[in-house]
């Protein structure tokens, strides 16, 4: 593969939700070159929510592009950071579109990673009792994840995204000439995301990541999109068959249980989601190994493929007593007992409960 990739055509992935589905626009250059956009009906006016980073990088594109299809675009500039994500910046965005006086008809869109994402789609659903939105996600994390599905969420400061909505967007354009400017810390936490899908649900694309792990890890444009193209698609596919995370859909929360322990106990921002998921995705397949669900070659091959990304290997010392705190507060709990997405087999996964000693088995191998 090339350094650098020729803009790519664009890849339209659905999400098939009956009236509420809508298309995951993915390919290089999809914002400046026209066109992203169109499958929205023509409107009064979009807001844009984006951060003190991303906004001076690809705000005035992303408002060219708006223009083809509304007559009115203004933007709201919140800080930038999971400790932000939290009820005074929702609020920030809330003063923002009433002192616009914006009504039921405007359009949110989030520009910019998770963080901005989660809480434009939040601000989204709450707004008015629910607005429209669109997804532009800038960060490798957002592309393949956050933004598709309509999860949007705060961090309450005793459990992580606990307090949300299901609302989805109305579309996602994912421009992967974006990725060219992100720093190399978030690259290598959106691969967290990405070795996720395949680790837990697609095998094949387990394979394709292994192969091809030093061109993602350069950036090479072909590379990128491809990862973000086979992310969507099975999130899609995940999504459409299990919307609200009442089942099947639990599965894309593989690592997170053990991840969302250790950005809380460390304090928002100190590790990032990316990187947490990568160290929990450890964790789990330690966990899965010590229950005989999994055996060695396929543990070895995973975790070594995470180790390869750059993610971290070792936990940090928050005590065994934390950990379980922490995650009895995870949403996949149930009755105060742990619940784990797990591998299974040759290439599945599945999610049960586990006891305090298998937890606290894994976390004294993984404590720094």
């Amino acid at each position: 593969m090339s350094d650098r990739a020729p803009d790519l055509p664009q890849r339209r992935i659905n999400v098939s939700l009956s009236d509420r589905s809508y298309d995951v626009v993915v390919g290089s250059g999809v914002l400046k070159g026209g066109g992203a956009f169109d499958a929205l009906p023509r409107g009064e006016r979009a807001v844009i929510v984006t951060n003190d980073i991303v906004g001076p990088l690809f705000g005035e594109m992303a408002e060219r592009a708006l223009r083809a299809r509304f007559s009115r675009i203004s933007t709201i500039t919140i800080p930038d950071g999971e400790p932000n994500k939290n009820w005074q910046t929702l609020n920030r965005i809330f003063d923002g579109l009433i002192d616009a006086q914006c009504d039921r008809e405007t359009t949110l869109v989030a520009l910019g990673g998770g963080v901005v994402g989660d809480l434009t789609g939040f601000a989204a659903a709450s707004y008015m009792r629910g607005v429209s939105y669109v997804q532009v996600p800038t960060t490798l994390l957002a592309q393949v994840d956050s933004s598709v599905g309509g999860k949007t969420a705060i961090n309450h400061p005793a459990a992580k995204n606990m307090i949300g909505a299901f609302h989805q967007p109305s579309l996602v354009v994912a421009d992967a000439d974006t990725l060219r400017t992100l720093p190399e810390r978030e690259l290598i936490c959106g691969l967290a995301e990405v070795i996720k899908y395949g680790a837990a649900l697609d095998t094949a694309f387990l394979g394709w990541i292994d192969a091809h792990l030093t061109e993602l890890l350069a950036r090479d444009g072909d590379a990128l999109t491809h990862a973000v193209v086979r992310s969507c698609e099975i999130k899609a596919e995940v999504v459409a068959a299990d919307e609200r995370e009442s089942g099947h859909r639990e599965l894309l929360n593989f690592g997170h249980t053990f991840a969302h322990a250790i950005e809380l106990g460390t304090g928002y921002g100190t590790w990032l989601h990316g990187e947490a998921v990568g160290c929990g995705m450890l964790m789990a397949v330690e966990a899965s190994r010590l229950l005989g669900l999994i055996d060695a070659q396929r543990a070895d091959r995973i975790s070594e493929l995470i180790v390869r990304a750059g993610l971290p290997s070792r936990a940090p010392h928050l005590g065994i007593g934390r950990y379980l705190e922490l995650m009895r507060l995870d949403k996949k709990a149930r009755g105060g007992e742990v619940r784990l997405v797990l591998l299974t087999g040759p290439a599945g996964a599945t999610v049960q409960r586990v006891d305090d000693q298998l937890v606290a088995a894994v976390v004294s191998k993984f404590q720094a």
